[in-house]
């Protein structure tokens, strides 16, 4: 499944954002794969952070990082920089946008 998220930086935060992901540690990335996630991609405008991720169940996956050590140091030291995840409606959550459309789906049908 490929799932979007959007989140938000706190104020000034963009450049230690970027510098804590020019390389994710090697154990969080290790967690990943063990729970299914295959690809993680973030996009910039502004604040504004997109997030896309390829995983096998997006549910699942956030439910099995929940305690796993790695995660664990990740979110305190990305926690620094992150306002909050959104949903669709702006609601602070970490919850998946719904996909509407998408050109290769529709090119892929004909």
């Amino acid at each position: 499944m490929i799932v979007a998220l959007h989140s938000e930086l706190r104020s000034g935060a963009v450049d230690g954002y970027r510098a804590e992901h020019r390389r994710i540690p090697d154990d969080l990335a290790t967690s990943f794969a063990r729970v299914g996630i295959h690809d993680w991609t973030i996009w910039r405008s502004g604040e504004r952070l997109f997030h896309l991720v390829t995983c096998d169940d997006f549910d699942a996956a956030m439910a099995e990082l929940a305690d796993d050590p790695a995660n664990e140091r990740w979110q305190a030291t990305i926690g620094e920089f992150v306002e909050a995840f959104r949903d669709a409606d702006g609601t602070a959550a970490l919850a998946p946008l719904e996909q509407v459309w998408s050109l290769a789906t529709q090119e892929d049908a004909s």
